[in-house]
């Protein structure tokens, strides 16, 4: 990150360092995602790639973390989610980031967020794909208590 947030001129903090910090945390928690792989031995795009459900364009993209504000969409952290093939520490650091984004930690508003949760419970209504995952159980708690 680039330093200690600064006071704006009316003593708050001004927005766009604070916009600043948001994407710097969120693009970390991003390329987690990638060291996550690395430790456990996926360290080519390709087996990335392949580890974690997506073309190899969009994993490199994905693990690039140079996103505009939005950051991952909920299309492509299930697909992540649901590769067979995705190591438990790299399925940790993406709940974390849904857990973190839910949280207001990089920096959406109110209505992002319940978009996000909205659109997250929507992609997984009616899938039992992750019934018996307890970090899942959890995210959907969350999600519910958001929204409402």
């Amino acid at each position: 990150m680039e330093g200690p947030l600064q006071s704006a001129p009316s003593g708050g903090i001004s927005p766009c360092i604070r916009n600043k910090d948001h994407k710097a945390r969120q693009a970390i928690r991003i390329k987690e995602i990638g060291a996550a792989l690395a430790a456990d031995g996926f360290v080519t795009v390709d087996e990335q790639a392949r580890a974690l459900g997506l073309s190899r364009s969009s994993a490199w993209a994905v693990l690039k973390a140079d996103h505009k504000a939005s950051g991952l969409t909920v299309p492509t952290i299930n697909r992540m989610l649901s590769s067979p093939e995705l190591p438990p520490r790299a399925r940790g650091t993406i709940l974390t980031y849904i857990e973190e984004k839910l949280a207001g930690l990089y920096g959406h508003n109110r209505r992002q967020l319940r978009r996000f949760a909205a659109e997250f419970d929507l992609c997984n209504r009616g899938h039992s794909l992750f019934a018996d995952n307890v970090l899942v159980a959890t995210l959907a708690w969350i999600i519910v208590r958001l929204v409402h």
